[in-house]
Formats: C-alpha cells, structure tokens, sequence
C-alpha cells in the first residue's frame, strides 16, 4: 500500500515529460561547423579551382539580358560563344553578397535568420508520388496532399521554413500549378515558404496574390515571407534561359532567391569528389555573379547542393556516404567564403519507412548539420530518391531533428554542471543520484524525450500492441491532420484570391 503514491507521482512525471516541455532542450538554429571534412589547404584547391574555371572556361548559353549585365560588370566575352568571369569579379560578388538576411513569416515569431554557423532544417522537393496513409503504397501526389502536408508540418517545430514538397500532378495548367502551389502555403502556414516558378510571367500575378495576404498593394516587397527556389544553371557550366529569366522577374518584386546547383557526380560533374565540388562551386559562384550584376547584395541563398548517382546503374543515391560528406563540404565551402549556405541531405533512397530509410537519414542530415550547413532542404518527409512524399517520414524526421539539435548544442561546462557538489552529496549521502535536485533540473534542461521512439522494455513494448516507428507516426499524423485545421487567410482574403485566381481546391 505504501508503494501506490509513489507510483501515482512517477506516472504523472512521465505525462508532464510526455507534454510538450516548458524549457526546449533543443531548439532550431543550433551553431554547427564543428566537422570539417576540408582542411584549408584543400579549401584553397578547390576554390582556386572554381576561379580557373570561371576564368578561362565561364559559361555557356548566356542569355542576352545577362550577358549585356555580366561585360558590364567586367566579364569577358571570349569570341566562341562563352561568358568568363575573372576572380576580380567573383571576388566582388563574393564580397558584397549579403552574408546575413532574414526569412520572414507571416507570423513574426517564425522569422529565422539565415547565415553565418546557425543550423536549419527545412524542405525542398518536387516529388511525383505520395506514400498513401491507407495503402502505404505510393500514388500520383494530387494538389489535397500538398495542403495535407503544409498544415502537418505547420504543427512541427524544426521545420523552420516550408518548401512545397509534392507536385500536385493532378494540376496540368502550369500557372495553375504555380498559383494553387503558393496558395496552399498561404492556406495552411506562417511559417517562412518557398516555391519555384515555372515561367518568369508567372512571378507578377503571383505577388499580386502575396500582396493580398500581406495586406495590400505593395505590402509583400516589404517583407518578402516567400523565397523562390531557382535552378540558373545548368550543369556543366551553361546557363538556363528560363531559371535566368525567373531570376530578374523575382529580383525585380524583392522575392529572395534560392539558386541551385544540382550537378550529379559522374553525369553532369566530375566523379572524383574534389573534382566534383571544383565544378559545383564554380557553377554556384557563376550564379551569385549573376544576382550581383543584375542587383549587388541582392539576398541569395547560396545553394550548392552536390548530388551523387550509383555509377553501376545510373540511380539516384541520395542517402549515401558519399551525399553526406559531400553536402558536409559543400557547407563548409560555403560558410567559409561566408555566404549563407544551403545543402540537401535527408533524402533517403528507401521507400518504406525502414531501417534503410532510418540509416540513410540519420548520416546525411547529422553530417551537413555538423558542417554548419545553414538551409538543409530536403530534410523533412522526403523518400524514394525524391520522388516520394510521406506523411508518417515527416513527423520522424522531426523527431530525428530534435536529437541532431542536442547534439549541436553540446556540453556545457558550467561550474553548476559539473556537479561537484551533487557528487560529493550522493556519495557521502544515499549513494546515488535519483531524486537529487542536480538530477531533476538536468532532466528538463539537458534532455530530449521523443515521442515516437519506442524505449519499453520488450515485454511491455509486445503487450502494447508491438507498434514499429511506422505505426507510431501514422496515429499522429491521423491525430494532426484531424485537429490541426488552419485558416491563416481571413475570409476576405481568400474570397479576393479566389475571385482573381482559378483555385482548384480549398480545405472545408
């Protein structure tokens, strides 16, 4: 009988520990750059490498607007078709680029600054297919999947912005396509958003819609809370006239830019892996050039996104060894030109939710992390080499977050936390440490306790009902997706949206 408070309290810590905790022992923005895979004299290499390139080889297929830009920001024409770019230029690019900007949300509190070694994970991705809730196989991803998946991640804390992940497939018009994407951002976040635009057209009529949501005419450009995703280059060394033509239109309505490079070693870039992020850097830098001879300082996220394929078979291999140090590099290229980085990692190869996709996930996204990659795109509910979206991969990969944020963190070496009076008091005391007050602020303050990971004992595990992660996830996705039912646009904004953009869907 003695026995029974004692037990009602523990059961009730484990509850308040359940809860969501007072104090977040592992919040979003982290410093990372502890893990150096370069060391300075291979830095050098690599970036003298780049600036060669630029110099004496440059790009290919400039088109005329940004060629006419590029000679007057002291490029050279070579005569044979191609634009070079000498290292006094690049440097000037370098040099005035904005090293710190921030990306806004809707709702203040969600803003995130981005640059120097803080860490955040994010989204990206244009997947085909989504992993179904009932079938757990994998279907054509419709428009409802990507509001489905924005006011899921909505309730996640380290998805600090929000990419569309999916291709609404059952949109064929492409403007249509690229006016319900940002709408079902505007739906269902505040968080900082993203999205790509498929023609340079496209981008006005889309601000106007923006422009609504921030209040009126004008009101976006002043605190822009969407950046656009954009692919200048194309790789080896060529611009994308389109991807250009997207770039002057964002630039023209203060739309920050994310420009990618997305090389496969191998394919379209060297295999060897210094060769590989020679080629990659100079093709990034090639498009910090562009935004700075069209508009210096212009907020650009410099995103050197190094991707690998199976050389035996020609497949993506997104959650490899191989991806994670190459993305780890990239970070750390990046941040020590000091430009604000981004990498993917995250994107397993694996189609289940499985000890593949646990393994690839882990490594990839812990590795750029370490790096001090600032915008890890890709790092939340991504599978199939891309071409796949999960619910469930959404809420574990938040999870996963949470434990690689502790892990930044680090150990903090304070007088009180070396503990040496606890452990003078526990061994001339009780002999142990539970109970102690050194413990109980610990535990709080030092510790994450996930939610889904399963940490029974066996028996206890099998007796309530032997769920694996999979089945975990897939309660609280169905729980979120019942409760969470955002309207982040007043009715008078979405029936102005509404009358002036074909809207194909529109949650009850």
């Amino acid at each position: 009988m003695a026995q029974r408070p004692k037990r009602a309290g523990r059961v009730e810590r484990i509850a308040r520990r359940m809860a969501k905790p007072v104090f977040d022992p592992c919040p979003p923005g982290q410093l990372g750059g502890a893990y150096k895979p370069l060391t300075k004299a291979e830095l050098d290499r690599i970036f003298d490498t780049a600036l060669l390139l630029l110099d004496n080889l440059g790009l290919g297929a400039v088109p005329d607007r940004l060629r006419a830009d590029l000679l007057a920001a002291g490029a050279r024409d070579n005569g044979a078709g191609r634009i070079l770019l000498p290292p006094p230029l690049v440097q000037d690019a370098i040099d005035q680029a904005a090293k710190t900007f921030v990306l806004h949300g809707r709702d203040p509190a969600r803003s995130i600054e981005v640059g120097g070694n803080r860490v955040h994970f994010g989204t990206g991705g244009a997947a085909v297919q989504t992993l179904d809730l009932d079938t757990r196989t994998y279907r054509p991803a419709t428009l409802k999947d990507l509001h489905d998946f924005t006011r899921l991640q909505d309730t996640l804390a380290n998805v600090s912005w929000y990419t569309r992940c999916c291709v609404a497939t059952d949109v064929p018009d492409i403007f249509d396509l690229d006016v319900n994407t940002v709408y079902a951002l505007l739906r269902n976040t505040t968080k900082p958003v993203a999205t790509s635009f498929t023609l340079a057209a496209h981008v006005a009529p889309i601000v106007e819609m923006l422009d609504i949501a921030a209040g009126g005419a004008g009101q976006f450009a002043k605190r822009p809370f969407l950046k656009a995703h954009i692919s200048p280059i194309i790789s080896p060394l060529a611009f994308g006239e389109d991807a250009v033509d997207v770039v002057y239109a964002c630039i023209r309505h203060n739309i920050p830019i994310s420009c990618i490079t997305a090389a496969q070693a191998g394919a379209t870039a060297p295999a060897t892996l210094a060769g590989f992020l020679a080629q990659s850097l100079a093709e990034t830098l090639a498009s910090l050039v562009m935004v700075h001879a069209i508009q210096p300082g212009f907020p650009m996220i410099f995103s050197n996104w190094p991707l690998v394929v199976d050389l035996r078979t020609g497949a993506f291999a997104g959650g490899s060894g191989e991806t994670a140090l190459l993305n780890a590099a990239s970070a750390q290229l990046s941040n020590w030109l000091g430009l604000p980085s981004g990498v993917a990692c995250s994107m397993t190869d694996a189609k289940a939710i499985d000890a593949q996709y646990g393994m690839e996930k882990g490594l990839t996204s812990l590795a750029a992390a370490l790096a001090g990659g600032n915008l890890i795109y890709e790092s939340s509910g991504m599978t199939a080499s891309l071409l796949g979206a999960s619910f469930e991969a959404f809420v574990l990969d938040d999870e996963m977050h949470s434990h690689t944020y502790r892990i930044l963190r680090g150990i903090e070496a304070s007088e009180d936390n070396l503990g040496y009076q606890a452990i003078m008091d526990a061994v001339l005391g009780d002999g142990h440490f539970l109970g102690g007050a050194h413990t109980h602020a610990a535990m709080e303050r030092d510790y994450f306790y996930p939610l889904l990971a399963d940490r029974q004992e066996p028996r206890s595990w099998a007796e309530s009902g032997a769920q694996d992660a999979w089945d975990r996830a897939h309660a609280q996705v169905r729980a979120v997706l019942r409760d969470n039912q955002p309207e982040y646009l007043t009715n008078e904004q979405d029936d102005a949206i509404k009358a002036r953009f074909n809207i194909l869907y529109s949650p009850s």
